[in-house]
């Protein structure tokens, strides 16, 4: 039997095929891209209640003004039931003792939108740094 010798096509493409390396490659950079940014979310600061005992929830009661808005006439403001053509006069002092200026207002259902707004737009004029609203 004789032996035939192959003779090599010149043209025949001998390289290493790059694409699917590539392709997972960048496919773990985008999930590292997705994944990097949750890694590094805060999660929520949590107080052990037993350690600070009950010295927190007083401390947190005093950090803020409390608004409840029983009707278009009448507000109730830590505690204490007023008429709302008294709110600003009571309103800036308590605003100005709170260390953190917070104001959370909660407003009854039969509340006209109207007087709702001009409940925030008084504890604005006060100096509240921040609102929050309260649903429920």
């Amino acid at each position: 039997m004789s032996r035939k010798t192959r003779s090599r096509n010149p043209e025949a493409i001998y390289d290493v095929n790059m694409t699917p390396l590539i392709d997972v490659s960048l496919v773990l950079v985008v999930i590292l891209m997705v994944a990097t940014p949750m890694a590094f979310q805060s999660g929520i600061a949590v107080q052990n209640a037993a350690s600070s005992g009950r010295k927190a929830a007083v401390h947190a009661r005093s950090e803020r003004v409390e608004i409840d808005i029983v009707s278009a006439d009448d507000v109730i403001v830590n505690k204490n039931p007023i008429p709302r053509s008294a709110l600003r006069g009571l309103l800036a002092p308590l605003i100005e003792a709170s260390a953190t200026r917070t104001v959370v207002v909660h407003c009854a259902d039969a509340v006209p939108h109207g007087a709702f707004v001009a409940v925030l737009d008084e504890a604005k004029a006060c100096g509240a740094a921040e609102i929050a609203v309260v649903g429920g």
